[in-house]
């Protein structure tokens, strides 16, 4: 809060706050700061003041101005890498700055966030963590564990346990088709590295995950967005990209899709592998969000056998995100060469968690807290949905896991930073796309927003507009 007791003037104060944030990069390259006129109001000071204040902020070279459209924080130059094609037609460089919403939604708060993609630490707390770990310890002991690598592709026995676990989803995944890695982002990052160049083209669900967008931008891809509907990818526009662009890969996340919690329709799987195996394109299927969902949903590699199709998962959102487990399975001959990656990465994964978690799979341990997950998450979806509706917001697709994709009406890019001054941090729709598209959408977090008091303040932002 700005004070006029305070040893800095106002437009001092002012600056700083948006400097710190811009600093913490709450504040996204990109993002439009409030109108002199709505900063003036929010902050009870007068137009002069946000004025100067802006005005230091260019001279800092955090913002810049653009005629007749207000102030933008400033975007980061980079020189495009050596040999990347020029961009198509269709395709776009997304302008989201994909760590700030990283560090964004993990920011310590002492109130739940309403944009944050994971589940609250007390969802996930339970003793199955401390049982797992003591008994990967009895027989080899801590040491022997931790003074020599472990085995290059993963920890025998939870490549075995993940291998049986993916034949209860219709996924055959023999255990030497299986890679372990340091969480799902892990393992997206060693397919892309693995079988992309730069200048190669994929396509990516949109909306979709900002993390991805970025992760694929760094390494000289290009993006090609396929919207998302409730059945799957637009299908047409695959077909387009697929003549034009000779894409390499295509990125999705087929059951309960982030951020609208959509899930591939059979038909569409269908026509969506008859266009892989035409064109000669890899699909990465991206189930994070496996251990919440139905094991009977639609899932392209259990279609595909693994043939054209590569899974990746993990155990952050539901179990030990602190242990960064995941893995990825995929077609036998292409094992070694993400074998190859991983080693220049990583060398090898920890042994001692991965053997706890192959605990948590084998004795039923793991499937058990799901469940419960899954229930307490049931119970905070209902109630989240009807606050949510009483307070304005319409869903744009239907609810389902962990994720609401509303639509609030305003320009939620702009309540994003009021709200923001208000303590909440929320994910505003353009966020989801791979270049900037303002709009009124937002994801909600249904474990974190089943309090009537968000909604409140929400009402009261919202009006103030």
């Amino acid at each position: 809060m700005l004070t006029r007791t305070a040893s800095q003037s106002l437009t001092e104060q002012l600056a700083a706050h948006f400097a710190e944030r811009i600093g913490d990069r709450l504040l996204a390259a990109g993002t439009r700061l409030p109108s002199v006129r709505q900063c003036a109001e929010q902050h009870g000071v007068s137009p002069a003041t946000v004025v100067a204040a802006y005005d230091r902020l260019l001279a800092q070279g955090l913002v810049e101005a653009r005629r007749n459209r207000g102030f933008f924080v400033r975007e980061q130059r980079v020189a495009p890498l050596s040999g990347a094609a020029a961009q198509p037609a269709g395709a776009v460089r997304p302008p989201v700055d994909a760590a700030a919403l990283m560090r964004g939604m993990f920011h310590s708060s002492e109130q739940p966030q309403p944009g944050i993609g994971v589940f609250p630490p007390d969802w996930l707390a339970s003793d199955i963590v401390a049982a797992a770990v003591r008994r990967a310890t009895v027989g080899q002991g801590l040491k022997a564990l931790s003074l020599q690598y472990g085995e290059p592709a993963g920890d025998p026995a939870l490549r075995r346990a993940l291998s049986h676990k993916l034949a209860g989803l219709n996924v055959p995944a023999a255990p030497e088709q299986i890679v372990t890695t340091v969480g799902a982002t892990h393992a997206l990052d060693i397919v892309s590295r693995t079988l992309l160049r730069a200048g190669d083209h994929v396509m990516v669900e949109e909306p979709g995950w900002a993390i991805e967008f970025a992760r694929l931008q760094a390494l000289g891809a290009v993006i090609l967005p396929v919207p998302r509907g409730a059945d799957g990818p637009d299908l047409e526009v695959m077909a387009r990209y697929c003549e034009a662009h000779a894409p390499k890969l295509f990125v999705s996340v087929s059951v309960l899709h982030n951020p609208t919690g959509h899930c591939l329709s059979p038909g569409s799987a269908h026509r969506v592998l008859t266009l892989a195996n035409a064109h000669g394109f890899h699909i990465v299927e991206d189930d994070t969000y496996s251990h919440l969902a139905p094991d009977h949903a639609t899932r392209l590699c259990a279609l595909d056998g693994l043939a054209r199709t590569i899974y990746v998962s993990g155990f952050a959102k539901i179990l030990a995100p602190g242990w960064r487990v995941g893995y990825l399975a995929a077609p036998a001959a292409l094992v070694e060469r993400f074998l190859d990656t991983k080693l220049l990465a990583t060398l090898t994964t920890p042994a001692l968690l991965e053997q706890a978690m192959a605990w948590c799979i084998a004795q039923g341990q793991l499937r058990r807290h799901a469940q419960r997950v899954r229930t307490r998450l049931d119970q905070a979806r209902a109630r989240s949905v009807k606050l949510a509706r009483a307070a304005g917001c319409r869903f744009v697709s239907e609810p389902a896991g962990l994720f609401g994709w509303v639509d609030t009406g305003v320009d939620t890019e702009a309540l994003s930073l009021r709200m923001l001054d208000e303590g909440y941090l929320l994910a505003p729709g353009a966020l989801f796309h791979a270049g900037r598209k303002p709009g009124t959408l937002m994801r909600i977090n249904f474990a974190t927003t089943q309090a009537q008091a968000f909604w409140k303040v929400f009402e009261r932002v919202r009006a103030a507009m």
